[in-house]
């Protein structure tokens, strides 16, 4: 069966083949450009080589490589502790989120059952990585059309996000905050007050950011009908998170499957029917609203109690017994140099990302290292439909388009 990643692929040899061969690219009318893989409006290293007629674009194509990492197979030569840091740089505009699909798989695979005090604090950095993740969305694609005042908007509002993440972690971007069965620390004195303040804050600004954009007649005149990927389209692509809620097929993890503490919290999906550029934009704006709502219910509920699982085997010993005991200061020693056994068995366990399904598929033939593993980054699949989604469009809507799928670089090309 030929897919529509196979037909990609295809069109991609077709094109470098006529770059080789210098053939006449002017026939036509027509000319081929590169858009990338330096390029201040991809955000990232990726290229996309677009054949015009004018300023339409008559058929494009995508591609990857320049950021290449092997970031897989660093997940099978390093421990499973000292994996951690690596999943900080996959997305890293959401790095909390990375840092709590993975370790929930690892825990899957070594049975482990965490305290109820580490499931909504993860619940809670999960949706904070969502707002920032947002943020940075909808203010990017918007100053790439020129609307620099709503970017900016949003930007001080990443940053107080970040200030709080500072005084959760000690780290702004990298966070490498999560520990399989537990957490590098838990919530500072005084951390629920000052996030009920910045959601004061950041609702008051998202008011504010709505006005300046939503009903604007140039960015909407630049949006709407922009990009269009129907429902059918975007589900052969396998799209998901905003993208695919955009494309008005209404799926989200969080409510389908749910895990962590999202079965105890309300919350809407928001869904749009126009499938383009716009509807992309606003769910987004909504998704930030109900992120708001959301860690409003968890700084109510949030319980108390430890957050380490009661395991030895991944348990890192408290400082002070290792300063005073030999038998801890071994243990210390051994789990940092050597790690931890994990069973044999695979596990993935999906969750809703703020780009979309993000997930880690390991298989463990015992040891402190992954057999095999795999990352499900959403990126990935957010760049496939490109060509598709940028045919027929002026070139000036490639930009667009680009930043409403929201390409991280980084799991991109992991």
């Amino acid at each position: 069966m030929i897919t529509k990643t196979d037909v990609n692929s295809k069109k991609q040899n077709q094109f470098e083949d006529e770059v080789e061969e210098g053939a006449d690219l002017f026939e036509n009318s027509q000319m081929l450009i590169n858009i990338g893989p330096q390029h201040p409006a991809t955000h990232g290293t990726l290229r996309m080589a677009c054949r015009l007629n004018g300023e339409t674009v008559v058929d494009s194509v995508c591609e990857i490589g320049y950021l290449h990492r092997a970031m897989e197979k660093l997940g099978e030569v390093k421990t499973y502790h000292k994996f951690i840091p690596y999943t900080d740089r996959l997305n890293y505009c959401s790095a909390l989120q990375n840092n709590v699909a993975y370790v929930t798989t690892v825990e899957k695979l070594l049975g482990i059952e965490i305290p109820d005090r580490n499931i909504w604090i993860r619940t809670m950095v999960s949706e904070i990585a969502r707002i920032i993740d947002h943020l940075i969305c909808v203010g990017i694609n918007a100053f790439d059309l020129g609307a620099m005042t709503f970017f900016l908007y949003g930007f001080h509002q990443r940053e107080q996000a970040y200030t709080l993440i500072e005084q959760l972690c000690g780290s702004r971007l990298t966070t490498t905050y999560t520990r399989v069965g537990g957490l590098s620390g838990d919530l500072p004195d005084g951390f629920i007050p000052r996030l009920k303040e910045w959601l004061v804050e950041l609702e008051a600004t998202l008011k504010e950011m709505d006005k300046l954009l939503t009903t604007n007649r140039i960015w909407v005149d630049r949006t709407k009908g922009v990009g269009i990927m129907s429902a059918d389209d975007a589900l052969s692509y396998s799209m998901t998170g905003p993208c695919l809620r955009a494309s008005n097929v209404n799926v989200d993890l969080r409510r389908d499957r749910p895990y962590l503490a999202y079965k105890s919290l309300e919350f809407d999906v928001p869904v749009a029917k126009g499938c383009d550029v716009y509807d992309r934009y606003l769910v987004r704006m909504r998704e930030m609203h109900e992120s708001v709502r959301i860690l409003r219910q968890i700084a109510e509920k949030m319980p108390s109690g430890p957050i380490w699982a009661d395991d030895k085997r991944v348990r890192i010993p408290e400082k002070e017994r290792v300063h005073n005991s030999m038998e801890s200061l071994i243990h210390h020693f051994k789990f940092f140099m050597e790690g931890f056994d994990v069973p044999p068995g695979e596990a993935y366990c999906p969750m809703e990302g703020p780009n979309g399904e993000v997930g880690f598929y390991i298989i463990s033939k015992g040891g402190p290292k992954a057999y095999r593993m795999r990352i499900r980054a959403p990126s990935f699949f957010m760049f496939q439909p490109a060509p598709d989604m940028v045919r027929g469009q002026p070139i000036a809507d490639v930009i667009a388009v680009i930043g409403s799928v929201n390409i991280i670089a980084g799991e991109l090309d992991r």
